[in-house]
């Protein structure tokens, strides 16, 4: 899994979008009719967006992820979660401990044999395996134009193509989708921007580049929307929520 992440750790809080709770409740529905107390683990949690509405859901939830600055984020900005460092392919789990583990804009880091071998050892049987991904709805041309300029990602790489795949024990993954829309200010799409993976590892150039092509983006939206381009003004940017799910036999 990535660790390139925590030296963004500000701009990832600020400019990634927050997890519909639908859509978590639904990767837990399986366990849920188990009929007793729910334990989670989020891994390659970050700064605990997805975190956060695990709790909200009504789980106990452990936090998971290879970068030690995104996990001091995650303790500001969720209270009281217990945080590990580890990845998808070796977490710090008993065997059998948990009852779904979970992982947002994550499963496209990982080595898919060794991490699904991995949650098939923490989960207990007939646990859950979710993922989840927030990606920009690109069916508006403007929306299309904004990832031209920041550049694609592994993420819409993988759903583009034939989607998120699983090894044994799994038997493949169901798949549901929401469609949402977020109002974002100057500074938090910028920030979303800054906190992508492409951008942390560019040259200060490059990033400066991509960073002003982007606000002349904000700047059109906001003429089209009608309003300023003042900062503090927001544009509204459509969203797909992808989420998956598979039960460990």
């Amino acid at each position: 899994m990535s660790v390139s992440f925590g030296a963004a750790a500000s701009a990832y809080q600020s400019g990634r979008p927050d997890y519909p709770r639908e859509a978590v409740d639904w990767m837990l529905e399986p366990v849920r009719e188990h009929g007793r107390s729910l334990r989670a683990a989020d891994v390659g949690a970050g700064t605990g967006k997805l975190t956060r509405t695990i709790v909200e859901a009504g789980a106990e939830v452990v936090a998971i992820d290879p970068d030690s600055e995104m996990l001091a984020s995650l303790r500001e900005n969720v209270h009281g979660v217990p945080t590990f460092m580890g990845t998808a392919e070796r977490m710090p789990l008993p065997d059998a401990s948990v009852d779904a583990v979970l992982l947002g804009q994550a499963w496209h880091w990982v080595d898919v044999p060794a991490a699904s071998a991995e949650v098939a050892r923490v989960l207990r049987a007939g646990g859950v395996l979710g993922l989840v991904w927030n990606i920009r709805d690109e069916s508006d041309p403007w929306v299309a134009r904004l990832t031209a300029a920041m550049h694609g990602s592994h993420a819409e790489e993988l759903l583009a193509g034939d989607g998120p795949q699983v090894a044994a024990p799994f038997d493949g993954l169901v798949e549901r989708r929401w469609s949402w829309t977020r109002s974002l200010t100057r500074t938090a799409l910028l920030d979303m921007v800054a906190s992508r993976s492409y951008i942390i590892t560019a040259t200060e150039a490059e990033r400066g580049e991509i960073l002003a092509s982007v606000g002349d983006l904000f700047d059109e939206r906001r003429r089209t929307e009608g309003g300023t381009a003042a900062d503090g003004e927001t544009i509204s940017l459509p969203y797909l929520t992808r989420a998956y799910r598979g039960i460990r036999p």
